[in-house]
């Protein structure tokens, strides 16, 4: 699979496998000249896995916060040529051939240069990496990865270097750079944004397609860098939901007196996702978000996944269990992980991985990286909510720093600015600002604490002004509540009892697999039969090191019949009326066709 499903080319060179790799503790590759590439590296590194993780070849996680890569290649033929990296955590300085070609910041968002003018005429050609990862500049956006030696509670291994694809792509002069999509179900149209690079006086061709059917074949004239256009489509329902994942295929090509000179493929979903009314809607239709979280954790490759098919594997393990969505949590998850989301029809919040302290050069960093990780994933029609923060992490003093909360209120409002087509949380679990849909972590241990709390108007509003479910106000100063739904978006966290002697932790313990069911169900029946409640997260999809609280072991194996899961998961909402009368019609359709209910 192409490392970039979105803007995909037939010639690409994967630059993934094995690399020279070497720590530098010292710090003195710089002034040593490591980069020039004349250096060998003794250790040898599987790219893209960590060098924490056994999957590396190297399965060192003890502290090093500087690290380098290197490894000859055949340059592509091609006008220009341009090296992509999906994600280097945290800063990356990259040469060719001894030429500095680019720096970055941020271990979450993609980059490329275009190397051409550091290319050799003739022999292999050499890049050289450099990335450091800082273990305790607690600004950093890390997520859940963790600053003392040992994992511990919520934290894990950390992920340094690069942990994302690697590859080349070589393009003629005049290309296509960037194309984003911007559907609605609505008017039946779908906006869209090609981005060209010495283009100007050429023509771009787009040409949308279900199947075998043309549905448009459109020609705009470049004038400058960028055409937008929008796309009126024909009659019929091409409409993208977890139910019907339709997705239309686009062809876009850069045209000089009707010859191709650039093509690229594509994709989009047409849909709309939005607020209404209190709940969350989907095509102009109320869905019940029953969401999993998902930490996008292995334990033989940390952040990075094992395999393509791993990614695969992961969306389709979740629809099993019967969830129509996930939240991959303070992680910014493989762009091949949203496509399988895409095409198989599963939801998801679009979350960053967050610091843990807050300072203004924090924020222009975090800033800049998460309006480049809302720029990648902005045509995913997966991707229906952004979370730039979570729980305060990054702004620990929310409740009586004015700049912090400005710094809040910016993320939601900047979000907006670069995508206003889908729903934005400011601050998922407590200390809202603004946000569009008002989330609570609570992780009460009985089904009938959340019962209490949620079951009426009466006792939403204690619970979001006075009776704080979690340790922080839920909300802050006195906002008044619109359309915004409420959900539970981390609840559960339903351990089995430990080995003795196992690291751990969880926030309830389980005998055995029949008493993880029964509570879960407990759990999400109090949840469902609430008219005040628009959907959840569970807490978790999988056993992450020491946290076990997942609803499969870390090895992805169901530790319930994932059948009963599922049922739970079916259970009507009783916020959204018509799902009760849908399972009604489903039912009777099965039984008139003599299958099993």
């Amino acid at each position: 699979m192409h490392p970039r499903p979105q803007l995909t080319r037939t010639e690409w060179q994967d630059l993934c496998g094995e690399w020279e790799f070497a720590h530098d503790d010292k710090n003195a590759g710089v002034q040593e000249k490591w980069w020039r590439g004349d250096h060998a590296f003794e250790k040898r590194i599987t790219v893209p896995f960590p060098p924490e993780s056994a999957a590396s070849g190297v399965h060192d996680p003890a502290p090093h916060p500087v690290v380098w890569y290197r490894r000859t290649f055949d340059a592509p033929t091609g006008d220009r040529v341009l090296l992509h990296f999906g994600a280097v955590d945290y800063r990356a300085r990259v040469w060719v051939n001894g030429t500095e070609v680019c720096s970055h910041v941020g271990g979450n968002a993609p980059f490329h240069v275009d190397i051409t003018h550091a290319l050799v005429p003739d022999g292999r050609q050499v890049v050289v990496v450099r990335a450091e990862d800082s273990v305790d500049d607690m600004t950093q956006p890390r997520g859940k990865q963790y600053w003392e030696p040992e994992p511990a509670a919520i934290w894990y291994h950390r992920t340094t270097g690069i942990w994302q694809p690697v590859w080349l792509e070589a393009v003629p002069s005049a290309h296509v750079a960037g194309v984003e999509w911007v559907p609605s179900f609505a008017s039946r149209s779908v906006r869209v944004r090609v981005s060209t690079v010495d283009a100007a006086g050429l023509s771009v061709r787009v040409r949308l397609s279900l199947g075998e059917r043309v549905l448009a074949d459109d020609r705009y004239l470049v004038d400058g860098s960028d055409v937008e256009r929008t796309i009126a489509l024909p009659h019929g329902d091409f409409r993208w939901s977890p139910a019907s994942p339709t997705l239309i295929d686009a062809t876009v090509s850069l045209l000089r007196d009707g010859e191709v000179v650039d093509e690229v493929g594509s994709y989009f979903g047409l849909r709309d996702a939005e607020v209404r009314d209190g709940r969350f809607v989907l095509n102009g239709e109320r869905l019940f978000l029953r969401l999993v979280l998902a930490q996008g954790y292995w334990p033989e490759s940390h952040l990075a996944a094992p395999s393509e098919s791993a990614l695969r594997r992961e969306v389709e393990l979740i629809k099993e269990l019967g969830f129509n969505g996930v939240r991959v949590h303070q992680k910014v998850e493989d762009p091949r992980f949203l496509y399988w989301c895409d095409r198989l029809g599963l939801v998801v919040w679009g979350e960053m991985a967050n610091a843990y302290d807050y300072s203004a050069d924090g924020v222009a960093r975090f800033t800049a990286e998460w309006l480049a990780v809302v720029r990648r994933d902005i045509s995913h029609p997966s991707v229906v909510t952004w979370v730039p923060v979570n729980e305060s992490w990054g702004t620990p003093a929310l409740a009586s720093d004015a700049r912090q909360r400005h710094f809040l209120e910016s993320l939601y409002h900047l979000t907006h600015a670069v995508d206003g087509t889908r729903p934005v949380i400011s601050n998922d679990g407590w200390e809202h600002a603004t946000s569009d849909i008002w989330t609570v972590h609570d992780y009460s241990p009985s089904a009938d604490g959340l019962a209490s709390r949620y079951g009426t108007p009466e006792a939403v509003e204690s619970a979001f002004r006075r009776d704080w479910p979690g340790p922080r106000r839920t909300m802050l100063g006195d906002p008044v509540r619109g359309d915004q739904p409420l959900m539970v978006t981390e609840f559960g966290g339903l351990s089995y009892t430990p080995d003795a002697g196992d690291r751990w932790f969880g926030y309830r313990t389980v005998e055995d697999a029949d008493a993880l069911l029964a509570a879960y169900e407990r759990l999400v029946t109090a949840l469902v039969d609430s008219r005040q409640v628009a959907g959840y997260c569970y807490t978790q999809l999988t056993d992450t090191e020491q946290e076990v609280n997942g609803l499969l072991t870390e090895a992805r194996e169901h530790k319930v019949d994932p059948a009963e899961i599922r049922r739970v998961n079916s259970l009507p909402a009783a916020s959204v009326p018509t799902e009760e009368l849908h399972r009604l019609i489903e039912a009777a359709h099965r039984r008139s066709r003599g299958e099993a209910e």
